[in-house]
């Protein structure tokens, strides 16, 4: 091969082999690319129609067109804080997006307490449900605050067809209420916030937002939504994809300049005219090959092919 590897299948120990610098999107801690996002027209009057009705956005598109990173740039500007995430699947309800109990740990610490006892030690006597839970990221977002949070549920397509029903009252009265702690007759628990160790102190088990949260859902536009739920959303659907476009994505993300004419103009036509068509592409897969194909390394054609082929196969199979 002509350009330098860094593993070669032989089995051979190589120490001094130094890793290339990775791309600025694969650091790490991760750095938030809310300055590099371009929003395309008319996204920015979707969002702020969505700030000024206090409504979720509901953001349709093709994978990696920068849906999820729309409400990145949004907290930076606004100063809303870091952002909730709830990243739904099938599984996914809405109860664990409010609150996680952990109703065995509390078991298996209560049955260790008495264990302690007989063994001689102390009864302490305490047996704080609060210790036992862990507001979610919807439940967070609907904590009361000077200024809304943010949060990202991103996916809501991939759900089961009863969550984005489940999700309707939440939405419209901004509360929930913890059973378990109203059960127990707990006035006052302090529950641990999503993302981190900060707590926060719930009344009587309900939670009510001063602020409604600036929410973003996003969808692959994998399976329709009931109309009930969209009619309580505001939606913006992202464009295809133009050379144009793109052309600034990739100066944004890799401090590159794309001349007229050439192998990565070539490559980012090819990229807008298969989008067009249909199929199934991500903005990071042209970045990757790109970042790889302007390196230092030096490729022969056959070479060239063989990673472009490697890196920009659609996304619809294996």
């Amino acid at each position: 091969m002509t350009w330098s590897p860094y593993y070669r299948g032989d089995g051979v120990e190589r120490r001094e082999t130094r890793l290339p610098d990775p791309p600025p999107w694969r650091t790490f801690p991760r750095v938030s690319s809310a300055g590099l996002f371009e929003p395309p027209e008319g996204l920015i009057a979707a969002v702020n129609a969505a700030l000024a009705l206090r409504r979720p956005l509901l953001i349709t598109g093709s994978p990696g067109t920068g849906k999820s990173t729309v409400i990145e740039q949004v907290a930076a500007e606004l100063a809303l804080g870091p952002v909730l995430r709830w990243h739904v699947t099938s599984r996914s309800t809405l109860g664990d997006a409010l609150y996680h109990y952990d109703a065995l740990g509390r078991i298996h610490a209560h049955r260790l307490q008495q264990e302690r006892v007989r063994a001689g030690a102390a009864d302490t006597g305490t047996d704080d449900i609060a210790a036992f839970m862990t507001l979610g990221p919807l439940g967070t977002a609907l904590l009361p605050s000077d200024r809304p949070r943010a949060l990202l549920i991103d996916e809501i397509d991939k759900a089961d067809l009863d969550l984005p029903g489940d999700l309707l009252n939440v939405l419209e009265r901004g509360e929930f209420r913890i059973e378990e702690l109203r059960r127990e007759g707990q006035e006052l628990a302090h529950l641990r916030m999503s993302g981190g160790d900060a707590t926060y102190p719930v009344r009587d088990g309900h939670v009510q937002c001063t602020e409604f949260p600036f929410i973003v859902m996003t969808s692959n536009g994998e399976q329709e939504l009931p109309a009930p739920f969209l009619r309580r959303c505001l939606r913006y659907t992202m464009p295809h994809p133009t050379p144009e476009l793109v052309r600034e994505v990739v100066r944004r993300h890799l401090r590159l300049d794309v001349p007229e004419s050439g192998p990565v103009a070539d490559l980012i036509d090819d990229f807008v005219r298969r989008v067009a068509d249909r199929e199934p592409l991500a903005i990071d897969q042209l970045l990757s090959t790109i970042h790889l194909l302007d390196g230092p390394a030096a490729m022969d054609a056959s070479e060239r092919g063989a990673l472009i082929g490697l890196l920009m196969k659609n996304l619809s199979g294996a």
